[in-house]
């Protein structure tokens, strides 16, 4: 069984969804939860549960595309659990649309949250890692970033962009001792797909090989794998979790 045993964790975008659902899978396997995320009332129920179930966890208020936050954050981080040793890039937003309607301020804000805010995250955690020599960081990619998508060109760049990186940042940080990663998730039961139309959602079904969607349990623990020991050799990869939707 996996362990993650006296590891501290950040997890952007912990709240809800695959973020939460990971803090909570990663409690399970032992490690200490950072929390960051701006929804700071589902922030702190993340936590208050964690908590009460006898895990360490921690709330931080932090918007990733905030540079001096990330920092700050990161510095507490330490400061209250003494080191850091991995780093969940979870949080992203949406703003669809076709190419044709896309306003600038659609494409500026996905790719402000969901690429340069990887990037704050990720600057303000490395020193810690390096300075440890030890560090596992993993980005939350797509397969539109691998594939596209209509009405998500901002989205599509975004999640293709966060694959350049992680395999960019793999060839930079492998000799300091951090790996670096990403997962591609496929269709995923959130909250966000749960608004969808039924017809639109049975139709992603239809598509998935395995005639499902996946759950955020399916990236939780492609993460949790990702983080371990077991994958102390697996860097600069993209790993597709997808239900062979991409096939």
């Amino acid at each position: 069984m996996l362990q993650l045993t006296g590891r501290v964790a950040i997890i952007t975008g912990a709240a809800r969804g695959i973020g939460k659902v990971t803090a909570e899978k990663f409690a399970q396997l032992g490690a200490t939860i950072a929390a960051w995320d701006i929804d700071e009332r589902a922030g702190q129920q993340l936590v208050a549960s964690l908590t009460s179930a006898g895990h360490d966890a921690k709330f931080y208020l932090v918007n990733t595309t905030d540079q001096m936050a990330c920092q700050q954050a990161a510095a507490s981080v330490v400061e209250d659990f003494g080191k850091v040793d991995i780093l969940i890039n979870n949080a992203g937003i949406t703003r669809d649309s076709s190419f044709k309607k896309m306003t600038t301020e659609q494409w500026q804000l996905v790719l402000d949250v969901n690429l340069t805010g990887v990037f704050h995250a990720t600057k303000a955690v490395f020193p810690f890692m390096a300075e440890a020599g030890y560090g596992r960081i993993l980005n939350a990619s797509s397969v539109v970033g691998l594939y596209g998508n209509f009405g998500q060109t901002n989205y599509a760049a975004t999640k293709a962009g966060l694959i350049g990186m992680t395999k960019t940042w793999a060839r930079e940080f492998g000799r300091k001792g951090i790996t670096v990663n990403a997962v591609a998730p496929g269709f995923i039961a959130t909250e966000m797909t749960a608004e969808m139309p039924e017809a639109i959602l049975k139709g992603m079904e239809e598509k998935t090989p395995m005639q499902r969607l996946g759950l955020p349990e399916d990236i939780a623990n492609a993460y949790a794998f990702l983080a371990s020991d077991a994958a102390s050799f697996i860097t600069g990869t993209c790993l597709s979790v997808d239900g062979g939707l991409v096939l």
